[in-house]
């Protein structure tokens, strides 16, 4: 039985959200090739939900209808417990810490310095952050252990680095300006993210703003969106348990599956690579190309 045909198999409600009624679907273990080149790079990254409990929910039919048309990783895993190292992961390629409480300055190297080496632009939207860059504790709905930018010395230190930390208000205002920067780390709030609402609440979030983003004619010449959650709920495999990765693009294979593993390494090396960087942080340097989910 091919890897589609166990998915389907295993699915109850929800099973079509998959396209698993006879669409085509293409299966790997993980073939690399070169990987083409992105103008506007955009990670969304949701909160504490096991890959079954969200590929082929009922309750969440706006990111399946996405895993089915473009890519869908089936064993990607989180690679700690709890949220804060998975975020370290996504950014500088190392767990740094495993204390949601940690308040401390992060000087490992990580996306943003090597964004600003290769003069690419960037910012962190954060739903509810209190004001523009502001790198204090959490407050209210915004939890600072969702926002690793936030920590690193090289916004930390430098006030002009720290504006590039903004609400998530402004993300409506900048697509509909044409003003996104390169690369951008979206952060929704613990109720939107799915940490302390349901999961139908965070996939409604997703439609109603995230789904301006892929329709724009911006994002529709040259770019790639990746939603992954931080870790799983009840799962420990891998260190972080298996967790869904949906990438978007106009650029990405249609109706892809992969069955190779993954991990937040791979997914910080792809963010780097896709937009021409050639130094990737920590163990980013040395993960899994995730080039096969694109077109070549």
């Amino acid at each position: 039985m091919n890897l589609v045909a166990v998915i389907c198999a295993g699915l109850v409600g929800g099973a079509a959200l998959l396209g698993c009624s006879g669409e085509e679907q293409i299966t790997t273990s993980g073939a690399s090739g070169p990987l083409p080149s992105f103008g506007h790079v955009v990670l969304v990254v949701e909160e504490n939900a096991d890959y079954a409990s969200v590929i082929g929910n009922p309750s969440m039919p706006y990111l399946n209808s996405l895993a089915r048309q473009y890519g869908l990783a089936t064993q990607y895993h989180a690679d700690t417990h709890p949220s804060i190292g998975n975020y370290f992961m996504l950014t500088a390629g190392q767990v740094v810490t495993n204390d949601d409480g940690y308040s401390g300055t992060v000087d490992v190297d990580n996306i943003v310095r090597e964004l600003i080496a290769a003069g690419k632009t960037w910012k962190s939207y954060a739903e509810d952050l209190p004001s523009v860059g502001y790198i204090g504790p959490s407050e209210g709905n915004y939890a600072r252990r969702h926002n690793p930018l936030s920590f690193f010395s090289d916004v930390v230190n430098d006030p002009t680095q720290r504006q590039n930390l903004v609400p998530f208000s402004w993300f409506a205002t900048d697509l509909a300006d044409q003003s996104l920067p390169d690369y951008a780390f979206v952060v929704p709030n613990l109720c939107n993210d799915g940490h302390d609402c349901g999961l139908s609440t965070a996939d409604s979030w997703l439609k109603t703003n995230i789904g301006p983003l892929i329709e724009s004619p911006t994002f529709q010449r040259d770019g790639l969106l990746i939603i992954t959650f931080d870790e799983a709920h009840s799962d420990a495999t891998g260190g972080g348990g298996r967790v869904a990765w949906v990438v978007v693009s106009p650029k990405a294979k249609r109706g892809y599956q992969s069955a190779a593993t993954y991990g937040h390494e791979s997914t910080l090396r792809l963010t780097a690579q896709a937009l021409g960087l050639t130094t990737y942080p920590g163990a980013a340097g040395s993960a899994s190309n995730m080039s096969e989910f694109f077109q070549q």
